[in-house]
């Protein structure tokens, strides 16, 4: 009996050791700078992390970037960070109280949510800069085809902000086929890496890249739709 206990404390104590070491990864894992921002960062903040024990409960010190209270007015009661149980990632209030709690969604890339205003990311800087960089790579002319490479429909996407948040103006050309006529997306946006083509409805088309430097209409079909950069 003795031993059964015995085993079944040392069991507890390695699996309390073990999500301590986990915590303390992830915390020394986010120190340094990130940025936080609306889902399709049409609102953005830099966010710099650091290890200094802060004056906030527990916390730990971090800095905003002076833009951050107009682009994103919650954060102005943001004063410290910290790592709660194994996974969230807390910013907090003077008093200790949560701001906006993040978990891992993907590596590096971290999702909160605030009760009526929606999901904010938190991701490191350098990956969201070059996703700034995908995005403006996307604005422009494009071509959809379907797999003989018959063309179907003229596609242009902008950088001007929609009616719906974090979405960004679409607009078919002329005389575009069916089923891309009927869908008529008005909207777009990047979302962990896909383009998203979005319609008055609600109604949103996902497209992947390819090897071949092209967007594929997901799922893939025998009759694919590609889009093509014009």
């Amino acid at each position: 009996m003795l031993a059964r206990l015995a085993v079944a404390l040392g069991l507890l104590l390695a699996a309390g050791a073990a999500q301590a070491q986990d915590a303390a990864t992830l915390k020394t894992s986010m120190i340094g700078q990130w940025e936080l921002s609306t889902t399709e960062r049409s609102k953005t903040c830099v966010v710099t992390l650091k290890p200094d024990a802060a004056q906030a409960p527990q916390g730990m010190k971090l800095e905003l970037e002076p833009g951050c209270a107009t682009a994103l007015p919650f954060t102005k009661d943001i004063v410290a960070w910290t790592v709660k149980g194994l996974d969230i990632v807390r910013l907090e209030n003077a008093a200790g109280d949560a701001v906006i709690d993040f978990t891992e969604v993907e590596s590096g890339i971290f999702e909160g949510l605030r009760a009526n205003e929606g999901v904010y990311i938190l991701q490191n800087l350098a990956a969201a800069r070059s996703l700034a960089k995908s995005m403006d790579q996307m604005i422009g002319d494009w071509s959809m085809v379907r797999g003989n490479g018959r063309a179907i429909c003229g596609l242009t996407l902008t950088n001007n902000e929609a009616s719906t948040p974090d979405n960004f103006e679409a607009y078919l050309k002329p005389r575009c086929e069916q089923p891309v006529a009927s869908f008529a997306p008005k909207m777009w946006r990047l979302e962990r890496g896909a383009l998203l083509l979005i319609a008055p409805s609600g109604e949103t088309w996902r497209f992947e890249a390819d090897d071949n430097a092209q967007w594929r209409k997901s799922p893939d079909s025998a009759d694919p739709l590609i889009m093509l950069r014009q």
